[in-house]
């Protein structure tokens, strides 16, 4: 790990979008949702902030945080099992002002004790809905050199049909940006166009004070989402700049998007996209490396350590413990940790919650469009 401190604290929101996959989250926060083999979506901002020096990060939880305490447990993994700083996980009702909280304005209030008594002069906000390995040292760099109230990451991509479709009730906010240069001059809430858009990726960073008052401010009037209420109501009054991001990263917004984010990393492109400029860190699990027993088949496949493969297997990924049994075939799927397929067992396009069984000789099928999913700890 990087040991050079920056001048930053860091704070994460394990819960925004939990709405967009409701079928992965009915038991664990958006954080938790395990991704690419052997991760949760948490590792990669949480050690992006570790590999460029930030070692005071606080998680506002809000909800289903069994699973996400579990996997970070004191943070040692990540290097922040720290007298001083660290690894900070907030729930609700850990002390009487930290309420459940709707938006970031509300979650941000409630640790605003806190961050008055933290001496770090920058602080960077991060949701978990996003898997990359940013360069944090370089956003802060650049923030600092252009003297911004706020930066803003975005990256330049078309807009996910289900972002754009999905019914307005059951929608997280997201959104898009209007740049005359760097400087962001008006930001679109749940845009509908279509084509190439400049879409925040919800990294910010500014000045802990500012976020100080602002949030004190927003709060007493009623205001619950930093974005809409404070951001995109004082752009002619804050300098707020725009971070451009090229690099690769998985954006998951629907059951869809995440698996097929998932079954991009077979692509060696991708995973060295994700996985190649520095580490990921994780909670680790002793186990024995895959095995593959006399007659398996296995192409194009990601498989954690743990897996034991008699049958067949291709263009899937598997997580940590999975088991295929003697004539199984197992074809574009994404089975989650301790999945067993038994003997003989067909299944194509589904995803499986932790701890799924197929039974012997069952066909399971779902499509491209639409994987089927199935539930934890079910047997089909």
């Amino acid at each position: 790990m990087i040991n050079s401190n920056v001048n930053a604290l860091g704070i994460i929101f394990p819960n925004s979008y939990d709405s967009m996959v409701s079928d992965l989250v009915t038991e664990r926060s958006m954080a938790s949702i395990p991704f690419a083999g052997r991760y949760r979506m948490v590792d990669f901002i949480l050690s992006s902030m570790v590999n460029c020096g930030i070692d005071n990060i606080s998680l506002i939880v809000r909800k289903n945080y069994h699973s996400l305490m579990d996997h970070l447990g004191s943070g040692r993994e990540w290097d922040l099992t720290r007298k001083n700083g660290g690894l900070n996980i907030v729930p609700p009702y850990a002390e009487k002002s930290v309420k459940i909280y709707d938006g970031r304005v509300e979650a941000l209030a409630s640790i605003l004790t806190f961050l008055k008594s933290q001496k770090e002069k920058y602080v960077v906000m991060a949701d978990t809905n996003i898997a990359v390995n940013f360069d944090l040292k370089a956003l802060i760099d650049a923030h600092v050199k252009s003297g911004a109230d706020v930066t803003m990451v975005y990256a330049q991509q078309e807009l996910p049909v289900e972002m754009r479709t999905a019914p307005t009730e059951s929608r997280d906010m997201y959104y898009t940006l209007d740049l005359d240069g760097d400087k962001v001059e008006k930001m679109r809430i749940n845009s509908s166009l279509e084509g190439v858009q400049n879409v925040s990726m919800n990294i910010f960073i500014m000045d802990r004070e500012m976020l100080i008052d602002q949030v004190g401010y927003a709060y007493v009037q009623g205001y619950i989402y930093f974005e809409r209420d404070v951001l995109a109501h004082q752009l002619d009054k804050l300098d707020v700049r725009g971070y451009k991001y090229d690099g690769y990263f998985a954006r998951i917004s629907s059951m869809k998007s995440y698996f097929d984010e998932n079954m991009k990393l077979l692509k060696d492109e991708n995973l060295d996209g994700l996985f190649g400029a520095n580490l990921i860190y994780t909670k680790i699990r002793d186990d024995n490396p895959t095995r593959y027993i006399a007659g398996a088949v296995a192409r194009n496949i990601m498989a954690a350590d743990g897996c034991l493969i008699e049958g067949e297997v291709e263009n899937s990924i598997l997580f940590r413990g999975v088991k295929i049994g003697k004539g199984a075939k197992v074809r574009n799927c994404v089975l989650m940790q301790d999945t067993v397929v038994e003997d003989g067992a067909d299944v194509e396009y589904v995803i499986t919650d932790k701890k799924v069984t197929i039974s012997a000789g069952k066909e399971m099928k779902g499509t491209d469009t639409y994987p089927v999913f199935v539930a934890k700890n079910k047997r089909v």
